[in-house]
Parts: C-alpha cells; sequence; structure tokens
C-alpha cells in the first residue's frame, strides 16, 4: 500500500468515526440537559444526604460515543449519568436509594412525562428528537463503596473511586454491584492522554473555527470532542460490530462494548492514525483466535499481557483492569463457548472488512467495501474527501440491538 492510499484511508475512517459521533452542537445540548436534572436531584430534600456527586459516564465520558441504530435508522444516544449520594452504603438499602432518586424526578412535571418505567439499574428520560436526534439519559443511583470491598481493588487511587450501584433482581428485590466507572475512565484516560497531547492544540483550533456559534473562545472547546486514533479506532469497530451481527445466529453473544473498549485500549500502541491503530487491535485480536483450538498456543507477547485468558476448566477471563473480580468474559464458556467463538468471528470480519481490503491498493474498490459495511455515513465521509463513490446511497442494513450493554459492574 503506498503512502498516499494509506492517507486516503486513513482519513476516509476518521470522518466516517466523527459522522458516527455526537456533533458539538448536540453534545452541548446533551451537557445542558444532564445538568439541569442533575440540579433538580440535588435540590431535592433527602434526609441524612449533605452531597451527591453527578458525572457522566460510560461511552460519553470516555469519547467513544457512537449513535446507535435500530430497525435501520438513527437511534437515541444513550447518555449516562452517576448521580452518587454521599452517605454511608449501610444507612440505605439500594431499593430505598433508587426510589427516592424516582421519587424526585417525578416531582418536576416536565421530567415525570418523560419518565420511563423503571430500569434495573437507573431511572430513564426520553428527550424527544430535535432536529432528527434524540436523547435517552440514564440516571443511576449510586453511593460510595464500603472501603473492605475497595481495599480488593488493584490501584488505591483508582479504587477510591469505586461506587455501590443500585440492581433491581427479576423477582424485584433489590442488591447492591460494585463498579468503578469513574476509576475506568481515568484507566483509560492515562492510556489515551499522550495521544491526545499530540492533537489537541489542532482539534481545538479546527473545532473553534467550524463552531465559532457556540464557542466564544478555543478555551471553550471541551476536551470531550477531542479524539485521539484510539478513540476513533473504537468507534469505528463498535458500529462494525452492531453492522456484522445483524440477524446473524450468533446476534445475542455480539462482543459486549465494555470488551472491545477494553482490549483496544490494552493493545494500542500509540499509532498516529486510526488506520494504524485499527491494523494493530485487529491483527493482535487474530492471533488470540488460536484460543479457540484445544491445543492453542499463544506468543509470548500476547501471553504476558493477559488480554484473553482461557483456563484449564474451558472458562475464559476478560478483567476488568480497575476490578479484578468482575470478569468481562464471565460467561463465554456457556453454550459450547458461543460469546467467544462471537467474538473472534468478529475479529475476523474486521480484519477482512477494514485491513484487508486495503491491500488490493484501489481507492475505488476500498471505498465501496466501506460503504457496503457503515452506509451513508461512509458515502459523505468520501464525497468530503473527494474520493469516488457509487452513484446510490447504500443504507446500513437492519440492526436490532434491543438492550445494549452498560459498563455498571457484572
Amino acid at each position: 500500500m503506498t503512502i498516499e492510499i494509506e492517507s486516503k484511508v486513513s482519513s476516509l475512517l476518521d470522518g466516517i468515526a466523527s459522522r458516527l459521533d455526537i456533533s458539538p452542537t448536540k453534545y452541548k445540548q446533551a451537557v445542558e440537559r444532564y445538568t439541569a436534572v442533575s440540579s433538580w436531584i440535588a435540590e431535592g430534600d433527602f434526609e441524612g444526604v449533605e452531597d451527591i456527586h453527578f458525572y457522566p459516564q460510560g461511552s460519553f465520558r470516555l469519547g467513544t460515543v457512537v449513535r446507535p441504530i435500530k430497525n435501520g435508522q438513527d437511534a437515541d444516544y444513550d447518555i449516562d449519568l452517576v448521580s452518587e449520594f454521599q452517605i454511608s452504603k449501610d444507612s440505605m438499602t439500594p431499593e430505598d436509594l433508587k426510589q427516592i432518586v424516582g421519587t424526585r424526578i417525578t416531582e418536576h412535571e416536565k421530567y415525570r412525562k418523560m419518565l420511563d418505567e423503571e430500569g434495573r439499574r437507573c431511572w430513564t428520560l426520553l428527550y424527544a428528537e430535535e432536529e432528527g436526534v434524540g436523547f435517552h439519559l440514564d440516571v443511576l443511583p449510586a453511593t460510595p463503596e464500603e472501603a473492605a470491598l475497595r481495599n480488593h481493588l488493584i490501584d488505591p487511587r483508582i479504587a477510591q473511586k469505586a461506587i455501590a450501584i443500585t440492581h433491581k433482581n427479576k423477582n424485584r428485590t433489590y442488591d447492591w454491584y460494585c463498579s468503578n466507572p469513574s476509576g475506568y475512565a481515568d484507566w483509560f484516560d492515562d492510556i489515551n492522554k499522550p495521544a491526545l497531547d499530540i492533537v489537541k492544540s489542532v482539534q481545538k483550533r479546527n473545532l473553534f473555527e467550524t463552531n465559532r456559534e457556540i464557542y466564544a473562545s478555543i478555551d471553550e472547546v471541551p476536551e470531550a470532542l477531542l479524539k485521539t486514533p484510539l478513540q476513533r479506532a473504537i468507534q469505528i469497530l463498535k458500529r462494525h460490530r452492531d453492522v456484522r451481527f445483524i440477524n446473524h445466529p450468533m446476534a445475542l453473544d455480539r462482543p459486549i462494548s465494555m470488551i472491545i473498549t477494553t482490549l483496544a485500549a490494552k493493545l494500542y500502541n500509540g499509532e498516529p492514525t486510526v488506520l494504524l491503530a485499527l491494523r494493530n487491535i485487529v491483527n493482535q485480536f487474530d492471533m488470540l483466535s488460536a484460543l479457540l483450538s484445544s491445543d492453542y498456543s499463544l506468543n509470548k507477547s500476547l501471553q504476558t499481557q493477559s488480554l484473553i485468558t482461557r483456563k484449564d476448566d474451558g472458562t475464559w477471563v476478560i478483567p476488568n483492569p480497575v476490578n479484578p473480580n468482575e470478569n468481562f468474559a464471565d460467561r463465554w464458556h456457556e453454550n459450547n463457548n458461543q460469546k467467544a467463538r462471537a467474538f473472534f468471528q468478529w475479529a475476523s470480519w474486521v480484519k477482512e472488512d477494514i485491513v484487508e481490503i486495503i491491500g488490493t491498493n484501489d481507492v475505488g474498490k476500498i471505498v465501496k467495501g466501506y460503504e457496503t459495511t457503515f452506509g451513508e455515513v461512509s458515502i459523505n465521509a468520501a464525497r468530503t474527501l473527494g474520493l469516488p463513490t457509487s452513484a446510490a446511497v447504500i443504507s446500513p442494513p437492519l440492526v436490532q440491538i434491543s438492550a445494549p450493554n452498560k459498563p455498571w459492574g457484572n
């Protein structure tokens, strides 16, 4: 592949990811909305509660948001907001905490009409679409985790941010679950920061110049809108997963976003472009597929990283990097390793659809291949770059994801 083709393909992938991302206008709107909800909850009269900490978590916090598609159409952005009550975990039951937050939300005339049915771990506010874009705001009640459980975590700096979240079981009982979304974000930021420092100045200026109606100065441009090759690669991987498992027998076993994000972050080696980052990540995914064999062997580099481990009893381990007690792959062994097979099948698809197609050295074929996978966003990105596109816009195929996984503990 020539340097010219590599540059064009990397720019195309970056353009695709940017079109899947939340826009500066909608980002500002999302912040305003969750800030307003936070203020309303904070002004409530909660006995024994002196302070509540509010902060976004998940892909919105990590900068890896991808607008979901459902029934073949763009769906609402899903924004996650932690509502951390600064109380002792044993001073209130998980049910009581969940209900006082829900009750406070219903005391607001507007929010009461927007409130969805109670979820397992959150209260969801459904915002109407504006300019074709809607939001779901998931409010997650929590308290600081008790010291005894925090002591079992890895890094004291990160462990102190662990929280206990409420969980409603199928039998309508409630439990506490340990989670650490803020600690996970810190872990991710530590990996992402060197690349972010490189792109920060140029991206801030570009965002300011193209969004002067939003920002009065460059300093007002939020860092959350700056994207590194790692973040863009994760966005591409998540959308590729969504599309590739359309109507597939293993659709319910598709890789969860936390596994994709965690493995990609661990494998990222500071590559300066999204293409190089994807190539590195995907090639190592492919090497890990040897674990499916009964007589597997991995090279020493992958062994020492302990990215994915298959134990002698046939179970799989992908540890949460900020909570060694949580295993993202705890169900991979079920149904003859169905979830593991789904992951490695997807890894093979990614390599074929995004990386190997570049070996044709034919920009037209590459663009056409990306159009098939990514649909209209790919066509629009190609046109912006002056690359050849199909005459007709290819719409993304039907995708049905009814309950996306959340990074809220196991």
